[in-house]
């Protein structure tokens, strides 16, 4: 599979605007996702390991294979199509779940986890709402770059079908199955708050999640991040549908319901801060309480114009920026080393690349962007990979070495600050 990605590594060398250390990072990163990450299956579809951990996130494979995006050949579709349709049998053995096994092996993450369903294909049932939006974010990026409608076959369109039926009824968890609870957590974060169901929360017309894209418990069961995501994939994929002639019925389902989300993201998850203006929150409950921050992880407030949801020259961004940027945002941390935003799911002062990532991919300021190449060259701690999370002070200090969507995703803020686009038919 290396072999797919080898014109991108010859587009980023011929660059001049690059520095060599930046290019050996992009050769080293991208052929490790590409030959280490992907699995082929007797099922003719593609497995993808999120790297250290032999299971596949919805989530991270979406981001990893990102620079297939970028590559026009028949290679490359056909593996993307491999991974989507991977995705799809997946998703259809458990809505909620995260991650899966490569077979119904009954490995997991955690044993003691109390659900309302079991299935052996799941590695992990933490309800993200994001993770149904990327197998959709997949699914429309594929059509929009192919054109190839054959993926809307009967087998798709019944399982989009539970999604958006998934989505719709998590508008009203008080209608839900859905309950999660693991027993002696390893720390508050990694299961709900306030017992399996979740925190009380009140109908806004946004989608209920259980865990941030970290699989991080919410603390307010409203993720405006994740519900933005959910507004820009419906769309997008109903769009898709309709120019394939493809059920304009669910098509018609997932513009009315990415209409009520979006109203609710106005109505509910923006608020007027003293210092910075009308910012967007990270969460809410839909009964006066909210949450501001930031994490690392995509969908994340910092990554809204990257998703396509808001314009990164919109006011209501750019406070939410600066917002993000200040010690409002408990997860920003200035170092030594490096400035940027970690996560809750790491320890406290250390510093993701994806965030950077996505901070070079939105920014407006040429000098902004140089700052972070400069960063990545000197925080990869000799290892010419990109990892979780490092210390801001010490680099060498760092979360999981192999790391396949951090890989990928910067291979993409590479790609983005040379110019180049995703291609579209």
């Amino acid at each position: 599979m290396e072999n797919i990605v080898n014109p991108l590594i010859e587009y980023v060398n011929n660059s001049d605007k690059l520095s060599d250390e930046i290019k050996k990072i992009f050769a080293n990163t991208i052929k490790n996702t590409f030959t280490t990450t992907i699995k082929l299956t007797d099922r003719n579809d593609a497995f993808v390991i999120t790297g250290d951990i032999d299971a596949m996130w919805l989530r991270d494979s979406s981001g990893q294979i990102r620079p297939l995006f970028y590559i026009d050949s028949k290679e490359a579709d056909d593996l993307i199509k491999k991974v989507l349709k991977r995705q799809i049998f997946l998703l259809d053995k458990d809505y909620y779940a995260n991650a899966f096994n490569i077979k119904a092996d009954g490995r997991s993450w955690s044993k003691e986890d109390i659900t309302d369903f079991e299935s052996d294909w799941v590695w992990e049932r933490k309800y993200e709402l994001d993770s149904l939006c990327y197998v959709m974010q997949t699914a429309y990026l594929y059509y929009e770059k192919t054109k190839d409608d054959s993926i809307f076959d009967g087998e798709f369109i019944r399982i989009l079908k539970n999604i958006v039926n998934l989505i719709v009824l998590e508008q009203d968890h008080s209608r839900s199955s859905y309950e999660f609870e693991r027993p002696n957590p390893w720390k508050e974060t990694d299961s709900l708050r306030t017992g399996k169901r979740g925190t009380e929360v009140s109908y806004t017309g946004m989608s209920w999640t259980a865990f941030r894209p970290s699989d991080d418990s919410c603390l307010y069961q409203y993720l405006i991040p994740a519900n933005a995501f959910a507004v820009v994939t419906l769309n997008k994929l109903a769009n898709c549908l309709i120019d394939a002639k493809k059920d304009k019925q669910l098509a018609e389902k997932m513009r009315n319901l990415a209409t009520e989300i979006n109203q609710g993201i106005k109505d509910y998850g923006i608020i007027n801060d003293p210092d910075f203006g009308e910012i967007f929150a990270y969460e809410v409950d839909g009964l006066g309480n909210y949450l501001f921050m930031d994490d690392a992880n995509v969908p994340s407030l910092l990554s809204l114009p990257y998703l396509q949801y808001i314009d990164r020259d919109n006011s209501l961004y750019k406070n939410t920026r600066r917002a993000i940027f200040s010690n409002k945002n408990k997860n920003y941390f200035m170092g030594k080393a490096a400035d940027g935003i970690g996560s809750d799911h790491t320890p406290e002062d250390y510093i993701w690349h994806i965030a950077l990532s996505i901070q070079m991919m939105t920014s407006t300021n040429e000098g902004e962007k140089n700052k972070i190449l400069k960063c990545f060259e000197n925080t990869h701690a000799n290892t010419y990979l990109m990892h979780e999370g490092f210390d801001k002070d010490d680099p060498n200090k760092y979360t999981r070495d192999w790391f396949s969507w951090s890989n990928s995703m910067f291979c993409e803020a590479i790609l983005n600050y040379l110019g180049l686009e995703l291609i579209k038919n």
